[in-house]
């Protein structure tokens, strides 16, 4: 297993470009099983897990043409069934979470799909039901194997109305996949409606789908008969450019963030400026001039400011941690609730190793009690749990005094794009380990 071995201390200066957005990508790769005919996508985030949905994709039969590292093009003529029965299937769909977005598309095309035991973060309980209520309501039935659950839609798939238990990600984006092809119409009330949504919702349309409700929680979706190709490109990692501006923030480095997709960006932004830092948006790009400290501001009242994560349009809880990790080195003190899942804040006492000042009052909530520079952190060996805890570790250790070693790198490479790399250039004193 790899390790990062980093210097802290060093400013990073200059200017660096997000990767495509992964989760955006997890969708939009899934959603090509739709159609039998070419399926372009650009600013591909070149990662292991898209890597790895790639892989699987390729197995099951599809067409996978790598025209760049950024650029693939996909075509879904025919799938091998057979597939789906070994071993190797179990093996690579359980190694990661997107996996699961394969059922939707394979249910409204061949009336059959298949949803494994999926992989990812282990950051608590991460349940399937809306997927699967979701697509038993447009009339699939379930039947549980030992290595996964086989869903066939034995009448074809019916629209209906349904109202979803809770606005999940991917189960908004499993059930439109399959209510595009569905007879008749579909209504989707409490859908997700995050960017990532919006643009599957977009290339869907673009591939001769009826969507109407596109950017709210009310989707209404008329079924149509087939779907063509299209060429789609993915927006900007809105994780990385949360990540970046922490990076910026925690060592009071000036930093440009080009091409940051601000529009979609939602609150991150305010999020981070209520922690007191910075930043000027120039067209698309995102500067972030250097800061020897930073404020965190209080509610009106004067109460301590509480930061929680909540589904789109609040704030994302992909960047709790690196909001998190942030705060240690604010002047103030900061409340941080992460409500969704239940083990996400448990990496946090690696930083009050490195004399972070947080008390975790429990799974979801923790209090951080800023350091505002007076005490800098110091440098440990750590391992990452998961990809956003991950990148939180190693934004402490840019600011930390002395050499940290960061190990289970892979979790990392899950996420960022050749992150190292892309450091070095900024000044980062950064270097992989293998082994």
């Amino acid at each position: 297993m790899g390790k990062f071995k980093i210097v802290g201390g060093n400013k990073l200066h200059g200017s660096i470009v997000p990767q495509g957005a992964k989760n955006e990508a997890m969708q939009i790769i899934s959603a090509c099983l739709l159609t039998e005919e070419q399926v372009t996508i650009t600013n591909l985030p070149d990662i292991s897990d898209i890597n790895n949905l790639l892989d699987l994709m390729k197995e099951m039969g599809v067409v996978v043409e790598r025209i760049s590292a950024n650029e693939v093009r996909l075509q879904a003529k025919e799938l091998d069934f057979s597939y789906f029965n070994t071993q190797t299937f179990q093996e690579k769909s359980t190694r990661l979470r997107g996996s699961v977005l394969i059922l939707g598309p394979m249910l409204a095309r061949f009336g059959k799909g298949f949803l494994p035991k999926p992989g990812g973060d282990k950051i608590g309980r991460r349940r399937l039901d809306t997927h699967i209520i979701g697509l038993q309501k447009l009339g699939a039935t379930f039947e549980n194997y030992s290595y996964c659950q086989i869903a066939t839609a034995p009448n074809g798939l019916k629209g209906t109305y349904m109202l979803l238990n809770e606005a999940s990600v991917t189960g908004t984006a499993n059930i439109i996949m399959a209510a595009v092809m569905a007879e008749g119409e579909t209504t989707i009330f409490n859908a997700a409606c995050e960017p990532y949504i919006v643009q599957l919702c977009r290339m869907l349309v673009s591939m001769g789908a009826i969507i109407s409700g596109i950017g709210s929680n009310l989707l209404t979706i008329k079924g149509v008969k087939k779907l063509h190709g299209t060429t789609h490109r993915l927006l900007a990692d809105m994780i990385e450019v949360g990540s970046f501006i922490g990076m910026a923030a925690m060592t009071g480095s000036e930093l440009t963030i080009k091409n940051a997709g601000i529009k979609d960006l939602g609150i991150i932004p305010e999020t981070f400026q209520r922690l007191g830092i910075k930043m000027q948006f120039i067209g698309d790009d995102i500067y972030i001039p250097a800061q020897e400290h930073y404020e965190v501001e209080t509610f009106i009242d004067g109460s301590i400011l509480t930061i929680a994560d909540a589904p789109w349009p609040g704030f994302t809880p992909d960047l709790i941690s690196i909001i998190l990790v942030v705060a240690t080195q604010a002047k103030g003190t900061v409340l941080i609730h992460q409500k969704m899942f239940e083990s996400r804040l448990f990496f946090v006492d690696k930083l009050i190793d490195m004399g972070a000042q947080i008390i975790l009052c429990d799974p979801h909530r923790a209090t951080v009690i800023g350091l505002d520079r007076s005490q800098q952190l110091h440098a440990v060996k750590m391992a990452s749990p998961d990809i956003r805890a991950g990148v939180a570790l190693l934004i402490a250790a840019l600011s930390a005094k002395g050499t940290s070693i960061i190990e289970n790198i892979e979790q990392i490479d899950r996420g960022y794009q050749n992150i190292d790399g892309r450091l070095r250039e900024l000044g980062v004193d950064i270097e992989r380990i293998d082994g």
